[in-house]
């Protein structure tokens, strides 16, 4: 007997068919008598409806009390799936995330993981159950709703199987695994048999769609080797675990198009040592993350400044301009310019660290399709560019092509 940790995603369980489709895998599992944690999302496009309720009533809606609004989401989830389960003769029990034991800080939208203390959910599953944990939420020590952010569903799952112990991790989706590229974009992406934390972390902090980044990074941390797989079929998926020697032959294993980023520029900021630390200082406060950065020198200006570039995710865009309207007065540069037209590609592999010559040869491939470049970032596994919004899948197709694809 196993102890299984199974997630699903929105679209997995987007409508009540759907739903029965996931009660039916979780029962197969639960009759050949290992024990199984479900961890689900909200129906697809629920949360957005939700957010859009939101921005109707409010554009800048309290975080605490968007909290306590998208956590229904998962929450009527959970029921429908116990409800499915029921009807197959299976004993099920749905658990917010708070009932799970999912304690969280008390930053509202974006909650970090304290702890788990999953003792309801160990009594349950001695009790013959299927237990039923809604994703993406917590609560604070002192009873607040918290959410953990774009993703967190991924990360409860992940999270939970690391307290629990469990045997296995699988997160189901909408596609067989991860792929090289998006199979939307690049016709002819691949899937992969397995991929390192490294590599997918990289995947999913620069636009893979397929896993969120601090699940990938809690999975590491705490070594829980896990599986990524379709819900719609029964093929194998992709087995994200610890690096290998065999994956530094494989230069690069993927590229990721991130059409969810915003940039921000402060143009004319004082040459001054501090400046920059007053703004990411002021961001990072009001919990906003920051990506891409680049300044230089700034013309046109009597006395010695910079511009300063960096890049936020589109849902922050709002937040942060409200920080640097309040920031001005203090910094005293000339505009702030925000462009929400761009789009991030990235090149990741782990074999970027023994092999020359990637940087070149990405630069290369995108001058020859007339792309231009914005931005630059770089890691030792990793190689992003941000470019016009409109050129983004033209790029993510030249650099697959350039780098996986037949001929190479």
């Amino acid at each position: 007997m196993a102890l299984i940790v199974q997630k699903f995603g929105g679209t997995s369980v987007k409508d009540t068919g759907r739903i029965k489709n996931v009660a039916s895998r979780v029962g197969k599992y639960r009759l050949r008598g290992d024990q199984v944690v479900t961890v689900v999302s909200a129906m697809g496009g629920v949360t957005d409806n939700l957010i859009k309720l939101a921005s109707e009533i409010n554009p800048l809606p309290s975080e605490r009390e968007m909290d306590m609004l998208l956590a229904t989401g998962e929450q009527t989830t959970i029921a429908l799936l116990a409800m499915a389960l029921h009807s197959l003769d299976l004993p099920a029990v749905s658990l917010t995330g708070a009932q799970a034991g999912i304690v969280t800080d008390g930053v509202h939208s974006k909650a970090k993981i304290r702890n788990i203390t999953p003792k309801q959910v160990h009594t349950m599953l001695d009790e013959g159950n299927v237990v039923i944990v809604a994703g993406f939420q917590g609560q604070t020590s002192d009873g607040r709703i918290t959410t953990l952010g774009r993703g967190g569903s991924d990360l409860t799952a992940i999270a939970l199987a690391s307290a629990l112990k469990a045997d296995l991790c699988q997160i189901y989706t909408d596609v067989d695994g991860v792929y090289t590229a998006d199979p939307r974009i690049v016709l002819d992406a691949r899937k992969l048999d397995e991929i390192s934390y490294d590599e997918m972390l990289e995947m999913a902090a620069t636009g893979a769609k397929v896993m969120q980044s601090r699940s990938v990074e809690f999975a590491k941390k705490f070594n829980v080797k896990f599986e990524v797989r379709s819900s719609l079929n029964n093929n194998p998926g992709t087995i994200v675990t610890e690096e290998t020697d065999s994956m530094e032959a494989v230069v690069i294993r993927g590229v990721a198009l991130d059409k969810n980023q915003a940039k921000v520029t402060l143009v004319g900021v004082p040459d001054q040592p501090g400046m920059a630390a007053r703004v990411f200082s002021s961001l990072a406060k009001a919990a906003i993350n920051i990506d891409m950065i680049v300044q230089n020198i700034s013309h046109g200006t009597a006395t010695p400044a910079t511009d300063l570039s960096f890049t936020v995710d589109k849902s922050d865009l709002a937040k942060a301009q409200k920080v640097i309207g309040e920031l001005q007065a203090d910094v005293k540069f000339a505009e702030a310019i925000a462009d929400e037209d761009i789009a991030k590609v990235s090149v990741v592999g782990v074999g970027m660290r023994t092999h020359s010559g990637v940087a070149a040869k990405v630069f290369e491939m995108l001058g020859e399709n007339g792309i231009n470049i914005e931005m630059i970032s770089t890691s030792e596994i990793k190689i992003s560019v941000v470019v016009e919004g409109a050129k983004g899948e033209e790029a993510t197709r030249a650099l697959h092509t350039a780098f996986l694809g037949e001929e190479t």
